[in-house]
Formats: structure tokens, sequence, C-alpha cells
């Protein structure tokens, strides 16, 4: 049986890691959370915040393969003083603190969940991102996870210990909160929307795909220090989004033929252009190295997907 350590386990994808992992016969999962809501237990153990600091050594016993999940996630408008600084704390510092004690303890295999904003944020006029090409963070969140990842490929060569890093873009699903659940609402409006000619190509990842990746990377010997840029495999326009969105709320797609030039001349005036560029630019990652080394494919589709998400959403009558 292989013992895994989740961190991130109370978070949008470690919620549901561990939820298949508890499913499998062939795991033990034990999570490391900052506070347990119940007394711990071997299972559930309390380590407090993140940081250069933070003590794991009551949850890393015996444990065979570690996923870190928990992140301080990327937030739109930061109003902290240093945005870069408390995303090291974190994400850089607290992962690099994280690894040398695991590999200290004898973990075989460290499952790092980073960003596509390590790639960058836009392949407009570009071909899509693969993993050999040179990391190109553009704001702090990317930044500290760009510094995490080199961080972890440092601790990893020198002690051994396997890494396998995943760059996930957008991740959706039940529960989805963000730029995306905001789409959702604006689906649901029986009005108009003005992005019927918005067909730029994003790549996103359905959270269950998501969990079916990491578990795949839990064992497989090809996994082993490797980066991977993963996604659903069927890229969306914004228009194609909406249209499918609309389509599992039984709603007609109803989207009015705007011109792209004027949500970016809109941008401009509003100093807006990154959320602009946001909505109508493309990001596509290319995931065929985790088709071709793990021969991993999605268990669902886009639309299955989507469908699951606008289902939960419903249920929780926004």
């Amino acid at each position: 049986m292989t013992k895994v350590l989740v961190t991130g386990s109370t978070g949008f994808v470690g919620s549901a890691l561990l939820a298949e992992l508890q499913k499998l016969p062939d795991f033990r999962v034990v999570c490391a959370v900052r506070s347990a809501v119940s007394p711990a237990s071997d299972d559930v153990v309390s380590v407090g915040d993140i940081d250069g600091a933070t003590d794991y050594s009551s949850a890393i016993t015996d444990v065979n393969v570690l996923v870190h999940s928990a992140a301080r996630a990327h937030i739109m408008n930061d109003e902290v003083a240093d945005p870069l600084a408390e995303y090291r704390k974190v994400n850089v510092v607290g992962s690099e603190n994280l690894a040398r004690q695991a590999a200290a303890a004898g973990v075989k295999r460290f499952i790092y969940i980073s960003s596509v904003k390590v790639s960058g944020e836009s392949t407009s006029g570009k071909d899509p991102y693969t993993e050999s090409m040179t990391a190109a963070p553009e704001d702090a969140y990317g930044q500290s996870k760009t510094e995490a990842e080199e961080a972890l490929k440092k601790i990893a060569e020198e002690t051994g210990m396997e890494l396998v890093i995943i760059r996930p873009p957008l991740v959706y699903g039940p529960g989805v909160k963000a730029n995306f659940l905001s789409l959702l609402k604006l689906s649901k409006l029986s009005v108009p929307l003005p992005f019927g000619l918005v067909n730029n190509q994003r790549s996103m990842i359905y959270r269950e795909n998501l969990v079916d990746f990491i578990i795949q990377c839990i064992d497989h010997p090809n996994a082993a220090n490797q980066t991977f840029l993963i996604s659903d495999g069927h890229d969306l326009s914004l228009s194609h989004l909406i249209r499918t969105i609309r389509k599992a709320m039984n709603k007609p797609a109803w989207l009015l033929p705007v011109p792209v030039w004027l949500f970016k001349l809109a941008g401009k005036i509003t100093g807006k252009t990154a959320m602009v560029d946001r909505l109508v630019g493309d990001l596509q990652v290319d995931s065929s190295k985790a088709q071709r080394l793990l021969e991993w494919k999605p268990p669902y589709t886009v639309e299955e997907g989507i469908k699951a998400t606008v289902v939960d959403f419903n249920n929780r009558k926004y």
C-alpha cells in the first residue's frame, strides 16, 4: 500500500483529490491541514500556517508520495503592500521547507501542483506552450510558482527524491469560484451577451481530469522528474464556452456579434487591458507529452465537465 500525504486537502483541487484517493484500496491518505476542524487523527494532521518554519514531522512519517497542492492562491487585485513577498513566503519558502523535510524523511516522490502562469499569460500569435519553453511569468503569483519549481528541482537533484511538476491552466468544476463563477452567473442571465465574435482559443482542465492525472503521476515510472502541461485536450473560444454553458443551462446561446477590437479599445480606455486580454486572447497548452509518456487521456470531455459544473452551480442557487 502506498502512503500519500496531501497538502491543501481542503482546497478546490485538493479536496477532490482526497475524495478520489480514499476510494482506491491501494492508497492510504494523510492530510496536512492548517488547523483541524475536529481533533486531529492519524490521517488528519494540523501543521499550522505554511512558511519556512512549518513542522511536518508528525504528518510525513512513512510517507511514500507527497502531493503538494497547498499554496497562496492567485488574487486578481491583491491589496497587500508587497504581493510577491507574500507569495514567496508560502509558495517558495514554504514549498522548499516541505520538500527538504520530505527528502529527509525518505519520501520517494514529490508531486508539485504549479500553474500555467509559469509559462506565461498569453499565446496570442504564438504556438501553444510546451514544457521545453523558457519560463516567462508576468505577475507575482507566476513568479513565485517559477521560483518554487526551481527550488524544488535543486532539492530533488541534491537528494535523489523524484519530482513531478504539473502546470494546469484554468481549473473548473463543481464549486468553482473566481472568473469562471462570474462567467456562470453572467451566462445565467436572460440577456444577450456581446461575445459572438470572440473566437480565441483557451485551454482549460476539468477538476476531475486533473485529479485523474495527479493519481496517474503517483506511481507511474515515466512521470519521475518530469514537468507536465495538461488540459482537457479540447480548447474553447469564449463564444463556444458560453454556448456550451448555456446549453447545459437549457438556455439559448443569445450572443451578439460585437467586434473584438471594441473590447480591446474599452480595455485601453478603462485601464483594464490585462483583463480584456484574458477575456479575448489565446492561452493554449500542448499536453501531448502527458499523452506520450504516460499514455494519459482525460476521462471526461469538456461538455461533461461543464455539465457537471452547471448542475452544481444550479443546485447552489447563486
